[in-house]
C-alpha cells in the first residue's frame, strides 16, 4: 500500500500535493534513486498508474483523482456550459479507470466523483463551480480521508493481533506488499519478513525500502522461500493488501498471494487481508467475477521486472497475471478502517452487514 504522508512527517510520502500541482514518487527507481514525476494532467496520471510509476490500489485511486485535479486547475478558461465542463470530466474519469482495471478503489472513486459532479452540474450558475467548488474540493477530501483511513488501519490491525495472537510477546509477520508499521510503533513486532513480490520487486524495491526508511527490523526473502519460513516457525501471521474484495470476502491482490494463503493455510497460521472499504465490491459476489490485469511479457523476460536485461530464451510464451484471487475460505479477517471484519459461526463472512452497521463512522 502506498504511503501518502504530510509535510513534517517521517514516512515515505509517495503522493505529493498541493492545489494546483501533483509528484509522484517514481517507485520503479527505489531503492537506488528518490526521484519524483511531475504529474500535469491525465494523461501523466494516466501513465504514471499503468507503468507502475505509483502502487497501492488506494493510493491509485488518489493519484488518478488528483491528476485531474490538476489538469483543470491549470485550466486558463473552458468554453462551454456547466454540462460540457460536467461531460468533460467524466470522460477523463475513464480515461484514467482505463489504467488499472483490477483496482476497485479506482473505478469506487469515479463513480463518488461523478455523483458530485452531477450535482454541482445541474446546481451550477457558472462552469468554474463544477470545476472549483465541487470536483477539487471533493478529491481533496478524499487524499484527507485517505491519510487518516491508512492510520485507522495500522491502528485496527496492530490492535486485534496483539490481542489475538501475541500472548504478551512479540510477533513475526510475513508482507506482501505491506509493512507491519503500526505494530512497530505499538512495540509488537518483532520482525517483519517481506516478500520481493515478483516480477516487478514492488516488495524489494519499496516495501524493503519503507522498513528499512522507518527502522523497522525486517528481513526480505524471495517469493518462494515463503514456505519454508513458515515451516521453520518464524510466522506468526501473514498480512497482505487487496485490491479488491467481493461481497463473499474472495480477494483479489498482487499475484502470489495465493500461494501464500494456501501455504499459510497448510501450516496453521492465520491470514489477514488490510483494506479499506473502498477495496470492497459489493456488486461482485464471487472472485470469479473479478476482471484480472494481465501485464506486458517484458516484466518477466527482463531483470527489474521488464527495465533490465534480457535473461529468458527469446520465443518463450509468457503468462503474466498482474493479480490472483485468494479465496475467502483461506482468509481469517480483513482490517479495515472501521475495524476487523471476522467470520460468523458459518465460517463466512458477512461483509454487507459489516459495511452496513459501519457506514458514516471513522
Amino acid at each position: 500500500m502506498g504511503i501518502n504522508g504530510v509535510e513534517g512527517d517521517k514516512t515515505l510520502q509517495s503522493i505529493c500535493y498541493k492545489r494546483g500541482s501533483l509528484r509522484l514518487l517514481d517507485q520503479r527507481k527505489l531503492p537506488l534513486e528518490t526521484t519524483y514525476l511531475d504529474i500535469k494532467d491525465t494523461k501523466d496520471g494516466w501513465e504514471a498508474i499503468k507503468e507502475m510509476v505509483v502502487r497501492g490500489a488506494p493510493a491509485i485511486a488518489i493519484a488518478a483523482a488528483l491528476s485531474l485535479v490538476v489538469e483543470v486547475s491549470n485550466l486558463a478558461s473552458f468554453n462551454g456550459t456547466s454540462d460540457d465542463a460536467a461531460t468533460f470530466l467524466r470522460k477523463k474519469l475513464d480515461y484514467l479507470v482505463s489504467s488499472r482495471p483490477t483496482a476497485v478503489n479506482l473505478s469506487d472513486a469515479a463513480v463518488k466523483l461523478n455523483e458530485v459532479i452531477d450535482k454541482a452540474a445541474a446546481e451550477a450558475k457558472e462552469v468554474n463551480s463544477v470545476f472549483q467548488e465541487a470536483y477539487i474540493e471533493a478529491t481533496e477530501a478524499m487524499l484527507e480521508y485517505d491519510v487518516m483511513s491508512n492510520k485507522a488501519i495500522g491502528s485496527y490491525g496492530a490492535n486485534f493481533l496483539q490481542k489475538h495472537l501475541t500472548d504478551n510477546q512479540k510477533i513475526t509477520i510475513l508482507t506482501h506488499c505491506n509493512t507491519g508499521r503500526a505494530l512497530h510503533a505499538q512495540g509488537v513486532l518483532e520482525r517483519a519478513y517481506c516478500t520481493e513480490t515478483r516480477p516487478f520487486n514492488q516488495g524489494s524495491r519499496l516495501t524493503a525500502f519503507e522498513l528499512v526508511h522507518e527502522n523497522i527490523p525486517a528481513t526480505l526473502i524471495a517469493d518462494s522461500a515463503a514456505a519454508a519460513l513458515m515451516n521453520a516457525g518464524q510466522v506468526k501471521a501473514v498480512v497482505v493488501g487487496a485490491d479488491r474484495v467481493t461481497a463473499n470476502g474472495d480477494t483479489a491482490n498482487k499475484i502470489g498471494t495465493y500461494s501464500l494463503a494456501v501455504s499459510a493455510n497448510r501450516h496453521g497460521i492465520p491470514f489477514y487481508v488490510a483494506a479499506p472499504l473502498t477495496s470492497i465490491d459489493l456488486f461482485l459476489s464471487t472472485g470469479q467475477q473479478i476482471e484480472i490485469e494481465e501485464r506486458s511479457p517484458k516484466e518477466l523476460l527482463h531483470t527489474r521486472g521488464g527495465l533490465g536485461e534480457q535473461v529468458a530464451a527469446s520465443g518463450i510464451s509468457v503468462w503474466n497475471p498482474a493479480f490472483d484471487v485468494t479465496p475467502a475460505n483461506l482468509i481469517s479477517g480483513i482490517i479495515t478502517e472501521k475495524g476487523v471484519i471476522t467470520k460468523n459461526g458459518a465460517d463466512t463472512f458477512d461483509i454487507a452487514e459489516f459495511v452496513r452497521k459501519t457506514s458514516g463512522d471513522l
